[in-house]
């Protein structure tokens, strides 16, 4: 439960007496192992253990006005919580924990960074204490501050901006083959000794060739044969002549001596 309590005096002197005696009993062995860097305050309600503002100018990067915590101790409705953040935030040091919790045959219920037990005599004390021995403040700020960095925030939590020079670097890939020397020439040859804009427009319509080019050749060719029409002209006639002979008039196929033969008479 969140307290209103401004001193950690204040918030035990307000908690039942069997829940002050087992808070008071996980308190000093953190506070036994507890680096000197770190120092005991309230903070979001519970007795926190935080890296100050002496030792962390930028405090907690979502509030700077707030210490970087650590680790906190608080009594809840129906249990004793320890909050661990070294644990919460490390792969390797949760494994760690979760061994060591196991080896004292004890029952853990851990969260993400919240470990709960109803009584004192459920917790394992001396792994507690060992969790908050192995992470002095040094190592944790190093930690934190590297986790800021892998979202590209620096150690205020502020977005890093990119130098100019890093932004001027950055330009499109180069097409595969196009070295720096083909690049130039071709720039030369597009401007052809003549004015800038001639030089554009010889580029421009290079650049027009190679797309239609592009898109013909990833057309497939038609395979349909061409149908071609019948010419409108008609054909000459090729009927053979008439070899039937004119026909004459009665006696007009007689010879001549026929007829001189016939007049004489």
């Amino acid at each position: 439960m969140k307290s209103s309590a401004t001193s950690v005096t204040e918030y035990l002197a307000s908690l039942a007496e069997d829940r002050r005696t087992g808070l008071e009993a996980v308190r000093k062995v953190i506070l036994r192992n507890l680096d000197k860097d770190y120092e005991e305050c309230m903070l979001y309600g519970m007795i926190g253990y935080a890296v100050p503002h002496r030792v962390w100018p930028s405090g907690y990067h979502c509030d700077p006005s707030k210490p970087l915590m650590m680790a906190a101790l608080s009594s809840q409705k129906n249990a004793i919580t320890v909050y661990l953040m070294s644990v919460y935030s490390d792969k390797s040091e949760r494994a760690w924990f979760e061994r060591a919790w196991a080896k004292s045959g004890k029952k853990l219920s851990m969260g993400g960074s919240c470990i709960r037990f109803r009584r004192v005599e459920d917790a394992a004390l001396d792994v507690i204490g060992e969790a908050i021995r192995r992470m002095p403040a040094k190592a944790y700020l190093e930690r934190y501050v590297n986790a800021l960095a892998s979202t590209g925030r620096g150690p205020d939590g502020k977005k890093l901006r990119k130098s100019p020079g890093e932004a001027a670097g950055m330009k499109k890939p180069v097409k595969a083959g196009a070295t720096k020397s083909s690049r130039s020439g071709v720039r030369a040859a597009g401007s052809g000794g003549g004015t800038k804009s001639e030089g554009k427009g010889v580029t421009a319509s290079k650049s027009a060739a190679s797309k239609s080019t592009a898109s013909k050749s990833t057309k497939p060719k038609s395979t349909k044969p061409k149908i071609t029409k019948p010419t409108s002209a008609r054909p000459k006639s090729t009927k053979p002549k008439s070899t039937k002979p004119k026909s004459t008039k009665p006696g007009s196929g007689r010879s001549t001596a026929a007829r001189t033969k016939s007049a004489k008479r």
